[in-house]
């Protein structure tokens, strides 16, 4: 497994024809890059080094990056690198409880379940906080926040982009992803790259990585919150607030309010 925050070994199978979009602002270049689903053989290799199966919708090839050449200071969120941070060895005892339960709880309709849980994380969550480029200077522990107030700013945004790494509908019974959103303004920067997870019945799971960097400092800060709740008790929650349930239970959005927070951390560097 790829140390969190380490540097990648991942295999690249795009061209330089797909280098993708980017911007550079005061010193930062920012880059997405969007491709189609992987086809046969670039899965059957990352199959192999991953050891083991991919999600059902894998983009291999996508990339959202922030860069500081300036410093050497850059970090990437890739697919790959996602993937290698998921529990391979199945020994997760939050893991077990909640397939056990899933697997209980439908074994009349679906009783080829035990063909779907791997002995692996098959809910491929991830606590991947990207990827660091070569010889950047590392993140230290900090205390203050991402200014919220900033980032509430009228600013005009001059660059937006959506990536998504993987999805997969967990055998029609949820739906488990990570996707990453970019906005750049004048003077910051803000990115967030969620993992979303939804077991119909058993669990909600959202663990948000955050980036932002402010142009003018050199500053960045990384902020990662992890959210977790029963499928049951988000659901008494929804009902009581009188809208509709399954439409909310489909929007990480709505639901993030409502999970209490199972773990943070808080990051910042400075780049010059």
């Amino acid at each position: 497994m790829a140390s969190n925050g380490g540097n990648s070994t991942n295999p690249s199978h795009s061209s330089p024809a797909d280098a993708g979009n980017s911007i550079t602002q005061q010193g930062f270049k920012i880059t997405t890059r969007k491709l189609p689903i992987l086809k046969a053989e670039p899965i059957e290799q990352m199959t192999a080094k991953l050891k083991i199966a991919v999600p059902e919708m894998i983009f291999g090839d996508n990339l959202i990056s922030i860069e500081h050449p300036a410093s050497g200071w850059g970090i990437n969120f890739n697919t790959f690198d996602a993937l290698d941070r998921v529990d391979k060895s199945g020994a997760s005892m939050l893991q077990v409880a909640h397939s056990r339960e899933w697997q209980s709880s439908r074994e009349i309709k679906h009783e080829e379940i035990t063909d779907v849980v791997k002995p692996f994380d098959w809910s491929y969550s991830t606590d991947y906080k990207g990827t660091l480029q070569m010889r950047s200077p590392a993140f230290e522990p900090s205390t203050s926040p991402i200014p919220l107030e900033l980032l509430r700013r009228p600013d005009p945004i001059l660059f937006f982009d959506e990536v998504m790494l993987y999805e997969d509908e967990m055998a029609d019974n949820g739906i488990t992803l990570f996707s990453c959103k970019i906005r750049v303004m004048p003077a910051r920067l803000l990115l967030l790259c969620r993992f979303f997870m939804r077991l119909d019945g058993v669990l909600l799971r959202i663990r948000d990585t955050r980036i932002y960097v402010d142009f003018a400092k050199g500053e960045v800060v990384r902020e990662y919150v992890a959210k977790e709740d029963s499928y049951e008790a988000v659901r008494l929650k929804l009902a009581t607030k009188r809208q509709d349930v399954p439409a909310q239970f489909r929007d990480p959005n709505a639901l993030s309010d409502l999970l209490p927070v199972v773990d943070k951390t808080l990051e910042r560097l400075v780049v010059k």
